[in-house]
């Protein structure tokens, strides 16, 4: 059974640094891409950074560098440096982990999330 779990998420103050992990098992396909999603109240999930297996990565365009998104493949762990936290980065922060089954097919798993804090 796939499993998706996310870690290291807390209370930050406006300035501080996080650090979130996402680590997928129980699956022997190869995962073609990493991503991180978050959710503020009354707002649409939206996707803030992925990552291919081979390294390209893509993010939030208003994020202007505050983050960054890695990944180990060989831990099939993903994760997310945030920097220069702002109170509008509060947030339930998600993972997505697809899994390229075959050249046609891939299964997309979700983890439980972690909320985000920033306040003074």
């Amino acid at each position: 059974q796939v499993q998706v779990v996310e870690s290291g998420g807390g209370l930050v103050q406006p300035g501080g640094s996080l650090r979130l992990s996402c680590a997928a098992s129980g699956s022997t396909f190869s995962i073609e891409e990493m991503a991180w999603y978050r959710q503020a109240p009354g707002k649409e999930r939206e996707l803030v950074a992925s990552i291919t297996r081979g390294g390209r990565t893509e993010y939030l365009a208003s994020l202007k560098g505050r983050f960054t998104i890695s990944r180990d493949n060989g831990k099939n762990t993903a994760y997310l440096q945030m920097n220069s936290l702002k109170p509008e980065d509060t947030a339930v922060y998600y993972c997505n982990v697809i899994f390229s089954i075959d050249t046609y097919t891939d299964h997309s798993y979700w983890g439980q999330g972690t909320q985000v804090t920033v306040s003074l």
